[in-house]
């Protein structure tokens, strides 16, 4: 920002609603006045021609209605004003106006009244050409040398140059190779036309070369295949490589002549043979610019830009900088009232300014401060004050700053209890079973009037029948909308949890738009949508037993939406059957304190171990029961985790062959259909050699091979679901095990479900490697050898996951010697923490050995409590018949 402002001489609002570009401003002597007085001529889009004669006005007063010299309405929209010697037989200066298809010269006069406000002054029209093309620009001088009158060239958008002698038509000529039209201007040292063309070069034709050409009726290409007359040629072309906004040529004297070009980037000082004599590099984006001799061989250069600024070149050197009221997209420079050098300036909303130059600064003086005596024990106070705010602050461990709760609009979301009567499920990959759904009842409410966007969220594979609603909320009128979910994909979901999002903004007094606000409702869907009962198993490859402190609960009593009342054996025990997945089986112990949740796959345990957590938790909410809690004592499945993380890193892997493959076979098709178009384009006929043969067989590979990256993207995305199933699963029996803290839990769960999807650029393996390591890096460092464990800049692909198994190996184990998770990185805290725990440092050569010589799957047990011996009468009816097996 510039330090100095504009000092406004006169200023006015040029019409309303109007538009105005580069061409529509002109300052000149345009009615030829004794005293040689410049006037300022505007014309607008609107067709509106205006000439103003600016009187200086005092700051606060208004514009004199005696400042408009004349107001006329033309009924074309107005492109160009220059005033010029455009009729013959006089060398008084007309204006010269620009329509899309005319070209008009006017004169302008004025004729003296009898009062104060009498002047009058006429605009009369000395002649008019109709145009056969549409008109882009124009430009005039004394072309081929001639003195005492002014010519007019006019460029048409489609690149002819059409060349007036004031009342006749002269000849016009297509410029070669055109393809959008560009600012023109005349050199009258070269006696040439300069333009910059499409092809960001600047390129300029004589005069006689247009003159001498053939007569253009058609474009170029057809006139080479006539084969008579002249061609056009280019006298000179530079390449700026960049597009031009205005070009305009200052001559110094005979001898020089400068050609100016405004880039968007740069801005450019040319020889009059095309030479560069300078490039500036621009700091904003120019908007207009105006170069102007000064004396001598001094060229001064106005160059506005789009952040309202002026600044003043004097070659390359920025002599001057102003700041503007407006953008401008015209300036000029003019004499008003015998004060040379005004500064005339038009925005595109007609804002007209004549300004000056002035070293008057608006400064900010602070007051004074009044001296007062400085109490120092306030202050230490105060200080002491604030530095337990910081360290409040700094052992916050939330990311994202808590939102205030939301007063503008209230959102609540119900699940219904019962399932739909008729499902609502459709396009469900579920075969076999009536796949089920939930209705879930969604309520709106605001204090005003706003437009509510609507977001309803679950996790894949499950869907919803609707996810997304756009309505306008009446005041204190409630809106409810009901939405149904169901299980879409066939694989059980690794979470029943959805959320309910509604963003609107409210209008604030800095912002009539209004703030962009968010309300956030999170829910729980059934159990009964994933599942159905069935008869329990009493066999099972994958077992887990959740220990309690309180007496055993009825499964009835937890499970009445899967049990039947009239079977006494389902007190005890509950089969779940998955609808994509396998059979679930829930034991209740009769005298101990012990819940047993057996399957045949680990991830299929997620769910009801959860729900069963959940269950036990509100049942004893319920009761008043605080102290209720429950625990695991192992052991803890690693060795089946670790399977499941091979198998969806084989998928990776494979998903990765797949893309290299259909990339070769893609290449070779394309070759292969390049060697047949050219022979089907030869003239002379040649056998194919089989070419046709292989191009079919390879676009067969080419199927088969995208049907197999599919099917292995359908595979990938099952069990990454089934990965995060299990990876919770092992997290809650990890917090079971170690009576972790919820902030341990969440540094869990962030280490290791980082990603809510799987891509092949950012997978799963190298987020979950990175994130361990760093845990193992700070918080549950045990040497310096960790505080050395280096971690990738880049995340990629790795090539296996021993790396990886090996870091989770050693997180859990060093959690099993009393290691303790926190975001806090004071080292103070650390080292205390470190000399508690008494945990001896783990040698990567012990942790290989161990990890090569278990063959059985790897237990964590609990080092701070025994496990109990477990005897016959302990045991669930189904797990005592199948310990009394031989």
């Amino acid at each position: 920002m510039s330090l100095f402002k504009a000092r406004e001489w006169w200023s006015t609002a040029v019409g309303n609603n109007e538009e105005f570009d580069q061409g529509c401003l002109c300052v000149a002597n345009v009615d030829n006045s004794s005293n040689e007085q410049d006037k300022i001529i505007v014309g607008s889009y609107m067709g509106f021609l205006r000439i103003y004669n600016p009187h200086p006005i005092k700051p606060g007063d208004s514009v004199q209605p005696e400042d408009l010299l004349l107001e006329v309405q033309l009924r074309d929209p107005i492109l160009q004003v220059e005033v010029g010697k455009f009729v013959s037989g006089t060398e008084l200066l007309h204006l010269a106006v620009l329509h899309c298809k005319k070209l008009c010269v006017y004169a302008v006069s004025g004729s003296l009244g009898n009062i104060e406000h009498g002047n009058q002054f006429q605009l009369k029209r000395m002649y008019e050409h109709t145009l056969q093309r549409t008109a882009y620009n124009m430009t005039y001088g004394p072309f081929g040398g001639i003195k005492g009158r002014d010519l007019i060239c006019i460029q048409s958008v489609d690149g002819m140059l059409m060349l007036f002698e004031q009342e006749s038509y002269s000849f016009g000529r297509f410029l070669p190779g055109f393809l959008l039209p560009g600012p023109l201007t005349y050199s009258s040292r070269t006696d040439s036309f300069i333009t910059i063309s499409s092809c960001r070069q600047v390129e300029s034709y004589k005069y006689e070369v247009l003159a001498f050409a053939k007569d253009a009726e058609t474009q170029e290409t057809e006139q080479q295949k006539l084969g008579s007359g002249k061609r056009l040629v280019v006298d000179w072309v530079l390449n700026i490589g960049e597009q031009a906004l205005d070009i305009c040529v200052i001559s110094v004297n005979q001898l020089i002549s400068s050609v100016f070009v405004l880039g968007e980037r740069n801005f450019f000082c040319l020889k009059d043979n095309g030479q560069i004599r300078f490039i500036k590099k621009l700091d904003c984006s120019p908007s207009c610019f105006l170069p102007y001799a000064v004396s001598g061989t001094v060229v001064n250069t106005l160059i506005g830009n789009h952040n309202s600024l002026l600044h003043i070149y004097q070659d390359v050197c920025l002599k001057w900088a102003t700041q503007l009221p407006h953008i401008p997209v015209a300036v000029r420079v003019g004499k008003l009232l015998n004060l040379r050098g005004v500064i005339v300036t038009l925005s595109d909303s007609g804002h007209l300014q004549c300004s000056y130059l002035g070293t008057d600064p608006s400064l900010f003086q602070a007051p004074k401060v009044e001296a007062r005596d400085i109490n120092y024990e306030e202050y230490d106070a105060e200080m002491n004050k604030l530095q337990k705010i910081i360290r409040e602050a700094r052992k916050t461990k939330d990311i994202v700053p808590k939102s205030e709760k939301s007063e503008d609009i209230s959102l609540s979301v119900t699940v219904l209890p019962d399932l739909d009567s008729v499902s609502q499920a459709t396009d469900s990959e579920v075969t076999g079973e009536v796949v089920p759904s939930s209705s879930i009842k969604i309520r709106v409410e605001s204090r005003q009037l706003m437009l509510i966007k609507l977001t309803v969220h679950v996790q894949s594979p499950l869907a919803l029948t609707q996810d997304k609603f756009i309505f306008e909320l009446e005041p204190y009128v409630p809106k409810t909308l009901l939405v149904s979910a169901f299980l879409k994909g066939n694989s059980p979901p690794a979470d029943l949890e959805g959320s309910a999002l509604a963003s609107f903004s409210t209008p604030t007094d800095l912002s009539p738009e209004g703030v962009p606000r968010v309300v956030q409702c999170k829910f729980r869907l059934p159990l009964q949508l994933v599942c159905f009962p069935v008869q329990p198993s009493k066999t099972a490859n994958q077992k887990l037993t959740i220990d309690t402190n309180k007496l055993p609960v009825s499964l009835v009593t937890l499970f009445p939406d899967f049990s039947d009342q009239t079977e006494e054996d389902q007190l005890n025990a509950l089969g779940f059957q998955l609808l994509a997945g396998s059979r679930v089986t829930l034991l209740a112990s009769k005298t101990s304190q012990r819940y047993r949740i057996q399957s045949d796959y680990l991830e299929d345990l997620w769910l009801i171990t959860k729900e069963l957590t959940l269950r036990l938790e509100e049942h004893f909410r319920k009761q008043n029961c605080k102290d209720f809690a429950c625990s695991f004592s192992g052991p803890i499945p690693l060795q089946e985790y670790f399977e499941i993380i091979d198998h969806h890193f084989e998928l990776r892997l494979n998903a990765a062959k797949y893309e290299q493959l259909l990339s070769e076979r893609a290449i070779q098709f394309r070759a292969i259909e390049r060697r047949l178009l050219a022979r089907f384009k030869d003239k002379t006929p040649a056998p194919l050699q089989h070419l046709d043969t292989l191009l079919e067989g390879t676009y067969r590979q080419v199927i088969a091979l995208a049907d197999a990256a599919e099917e292995n993207q359908a595979n990938m995305f099952q069990a990454f679901t089934k990965l995060k199933s299990a990876t919770q699963l092992v997290i809650l029996l990890i917090s079971l095990w170690q009576k972790l803290s919820a902030d341990q839990v969440a540094i869990l769960e962030a280490a290791f479900l980082p990603l809510i999807q799987d891509a092949q650029e950012l997978g799963w393996e190298e987020s979950v490697d990175a994130a361990v390591s760093h845990l193992l890096k700070t918080c549950l460092s045990k040497s310096s050898k960790d505080h050395a464990l280096t971690l990738s800049n880049q995340l990629c692909i790795p090539k296996d996951t021993n790396r990886l198994k090996k870091h989770i190996t050693v997180l859990y184990d060093r959690l099993a010697k009393g290691g303790h998770m926190s975001l806090n990185t004071d080292v103070d805290s650390q080292q205390t923490m470190i000399s508690q725990g008494g945990c001896a440092t783990i040698l990567e050569s012990d942790l290989e050995e161990r990890s090569a010589s278990q063959d059985s799957p790897a237990m964590f047990t609990n080092h701070r409590h025994l496990m109990k011996q477990k005897t016959k009468s302990d045991l669930p009816q189904y797990e005592l018949q199948e310990a009394e097996k031989p």
